[in-house]
């Protein structure tokens, strides 16, 4: 199945090899950002501001790669939302 063969469903949920990608395990952006924000649950103080600035790293750097390099539109779309998301939750009014 070349590119120009793929419908718009199949660009949204399969990569270029035509297998579906919706889930993937995760790589090391998310398991940083999941230890991260574990350890800012479990601390406090500058250790807590720390870790809760390494989570937000980690998961604008997943969401960046995803927006950028996903393999197909849903993924892309996952890391705009992520990227959005992560932005207005450090916005303080």
């Amino acid at each position: 199945m070349g590119t120009k063969d793929r419908t718009f469903i199949d660009k949204c949920i399969k990569d270029d090899k035509g297998a579906i990608t919706v889930f993937q395990s995760p790589n090391l952006p998310l398991i940083v950002w999941g230890v991260s924000t574990i350890m800012t649950k479990i601390s406090s103080g500058t250790v807590q501001n720390f870790f809760g600035l390494i989570a937000f790293g980690a998961i604008f750097t997943w969401a960046w790669l995803e927006l950028f390099q996903g393999v197909n539109y849903l993924r892309r779309l996952l890391g705009f939302v992520v990227i959005v998301l992560s932005i207005y939750s450090k916005l303080k009014y």
